[in-house]
């Protein structure tokens, strides 16, 4: 067998940057104001939002300007998440 050298040290140094951000859990039924959620994704935050209503009337204040920005949003079952540009949302298994 060859020797296999492992520095972690010196690995560490070729690694990404940690992404910053907190998932933020929330509900979404027009109680809070659409710029709300658009600063909490611009924060690097995922937001994971209870669906309470219509989802296409209650994402229209921010839909948008999250999606212009690079984030992302997908509905899956009675939620809505919302993740920034850096994070994407795998729905393979969906």
């Amino acid at each position: 067998m060859s020797d296999f050298n492992l520095n972690l040290s010196e690995a560490e140094e070729h690694l990404d940057e940690d992404v910053e951000g907190d998932v933020v859990l929330g509900v979404l039924d027009g109680s809070t104001d659409p710029e709300v959620w658009v600063r909490t994704v611009e924060a690097d935050n995922v937001l994971v939002l209870a669906v309470e209503g219509d989802l296409n009337e209650l994402a229209k204040g921010f839909a948008r300007p999250i999606r212009d920005m690079g984030g992302s949003l997908t509905h899956f079952r009675d939620f809505l998440i919302v993740a920034p540009p850096e994070v994407d949302i795998d729905t393979d298994r969906l």
